[in-house]
């Protein structure tokens, strides 16, 4: 393992995360959410694609200019084809930034090159390596990225690395892009490509990783297992298909698991929530409920064993704090599954102090409504205690 154990944050909602249907931003959008970005603390921003659209380079040249404009603001980042037009476009978008980086790939796996760009892997080397130097001419901070890495030849993808970075590149990027890749292959290919290539130590490595067979957040993991420093995600873990990596998800295993994944960050964790609010009100869906760190029952308990115990200490049934990422407090949820400890809770956060007796027959009265209705509410409360038949104040 490397002895820099800083792990850098590369935020790709505004980029791969739009690409999902459901989630294109309007340049306002963009832009504010870049702010947020800034303020969450994540070390570069892939603000898009400039070569995509008049609309697309506006967005990436604004956010480099309004957030992107002093050394402590993050790295404002652009894509590119390995194209003269492509690269030239990110250039241009991100030049007002006071820290840019031109993000720059091909693909490296035979299908792609045969099928897609119908172009030979020498072809691909010699394109990498112009390219990539083009890239250097404009901006110090190069990332080159291996598309479809884990399905390519192994000695292809390390002459590929090397070349990229003996022009110049200062990030090399071994994606996922298809969700292919088992924990341990992915760890594998970065161990194997690291001691293979000469140059490496010149570049840092890094993971993009996607979600078609739900590993895209172990893989990333065991991409910094494999000496890989910096971890492309986005916020709820949206991007093409199935996603992206998710940023909350792996900021919150490096807090919680440092004895597994003994690494640093500079993300400020109180930041998640606002953060994904605010992706919640831009984007057309939310996270399913019980996603991770986010979702509306991430902190939730409804269980009665789970709210006797989380009511005690909750260190019971919660192994991290969700004030620690910025996110509404545990909420115990009542439902047919609940107990008495955890009505009595909901009793006295609305006021009620009953005795045992009383609390024994709001409780009876409950157990009956939550067979028959599947959400309680607080009226709900109030109307078992307040009912004409038998009232309990």
């Amino acid at each position: 393992m490397s002895t820099n154990d800083r792990v850098i944050f590369f935020d790709t909602t505004l980029r791969d995360g739009e690409q999902s249907p459901g989630c294109t931003m309007h340049h306002d959008e963009k832009l504010r959410f870049a702010h947020q970005l800034a303020l969450l603390g994540v070390d570069i921003i892939e603000a898009g694609f400039p070569i995509a659209s008049d609309g697309d380079f506006e967005s990436v040249h604004s956010i480099a200019r309004e957030v992107g404009r002093d050394g402590k603001a993050p790295r404002i980042a652009g894509l590119a084809r390995c194209k003269r037009e492509d690269i030239e476009a990110v250039a241009k978008a991100v030049a007002p930034a006071a820290k840019n980086r031109i993000h720059t790939f091909i693909a490296s796996s035979d299908l792609h090159l045969e099928v897609k760009l119908r172009i030979s892997r020498q072809q691909a080397l010699d394109q990498a390596g112009e390219m990539v130097a083009l890239a250097k001419s404009h901006c110090e901070d190069v990332e080159f990225s291996a598309e479809d890495a884990t399905r390519s030849d192994i000695d292809f993808l390390c002459k590929l690395t090397e070349v990229a970075i003996q022009a110049g590149a200062t990030t090399i990027n071994l994606p996922d892009t298809v969700g292919y890749s088992t924990p341990a292959e992915y760890q594998a290919m970065f161990e194997t490509v690291r001691s293979r290539v000469p140059n490496a130590a010149q570049a840092i490595f890094s993971t993009h990783c996607h979600d078609d067979l739900g590993l895209a957040t172990i893989n990333t993991l065991n991409g910094l297992l494999g000496g890989a420093r910096q971890v492309e995600v986005s916020m709820h873990g949206i991007g093409e298909r199935a996603g992206n990596a998710s940023l909350e998800e792996v900021a919150a295993i490096l807090t919680v698991r440092k004895d597994q994944y003994p690494y640093s960050h500079g993300l400020d964790l109180k930041q998640i929530g606002a953060t994904s609010a605010m992706l919640d009100k831009i984007i057309s869906f939310t996270p399913s409920p019980n996603k991770a760190i986010v979702g509306k029952n991430a902190f939730a308990h409804a269980s009665g064993i789970h709210q006797h115990g989380v009511l005690a200490n909750p260190l019971t049934y919660e192994i991290m704090t969700p004030g620690h990422f910025g996110v509404v407090a545990n909420t115990i949820v009542l439902g047919k599954h609940s107990g008495r400890r955890g009505l009595e809770q909901k009793l006295k956060e609305l006021g009620y102090n009953f005795n045992r007796e009383q609390l024994d027959e709001v409780y009876h009265r409950f157990t009956a409504l939550a067979d028959r209705k599947k959400s309680i509410y607080d009226q709900d409360i109030v109307g078992l205690i307040e009912a004409e038949t038998a009232p309990l104040v």
